[in-house]
């Protein structure tokens, strides 16, 4: 199960995660609060699920309502740990988006923030951030945010290593 914005929403995550049965419920231009409303409709539609990725907090970003994606987001993962028991629960970092109005090293302050929060929620954290960080390759396009094929590949390696350790280590 995928949760969380655009960025999940644009992508056909089925046909590259064909080994799987993939519930995509990304919602193009979705806040972490969109988000948490949206989780009892999400439960309606789909009861269970082996493991969920949340990509939540681009839009926070980019509308100035960064101070709400951690307790938002706390929360959420609270609910589905609640909601899906049994469900492994990967949270993606926040890509390496570069926004005027924000001080250069926040994304990378957040995601550790991120990051913390899984580990007290006894969620995975995805860090996508750095694979981005050190790819060569054209990843974001012209708006900064949204990102290339390259990225939804190189971002969709990464999901699919995160699930192999997932089912060894199982």
């Amino acid at each position: 199960m995928l949760l969380g914005d655009s960025l999940v929403a644009d992508y056909d995550w089925q046909s590259h995660l064909s080994s799987y049965r993939v519930q995509n419920f990304g919602v193009p231009g979705a806040t972490s609060a969109d988000l948490l409303a949206a989780l009892p409709a999400i439960k309606a539609k789909a009861d269970t699920a082996d493991v969920i990725m949340v990509v939540i907090g681009t839009n926070d970003l980019l509308s100035g309502r960064e101070k709400d994606i951690l307790p938002n987001l706390k929360t959420i993962l609270v609910r589905l740990s609640h909601d899906y028991a049994n469900a492994e629960i990967l949270v993606n970092s926040l890509f390496p988006m570069v926004l005027s109005h924000l001080p250069a090293g926040s994304v990378e302050n957040l995601n550790g923030q991120i990051e913390e929060l899984t580990k007290q929620t006894g969620c995975c954290y995805l860090n996508t951030h750095q694979r981005f960080v050190d790819s060569d390759k054209q990843l974001f396009q012209e708006d900064g945010v949204h990102i290339t094929a390259a990225a939804y590949s190189l971002w969709n390696r990464t999901f699919l290593e995160h699930l192999a350790f997932l089912i060894d280590n199982d």
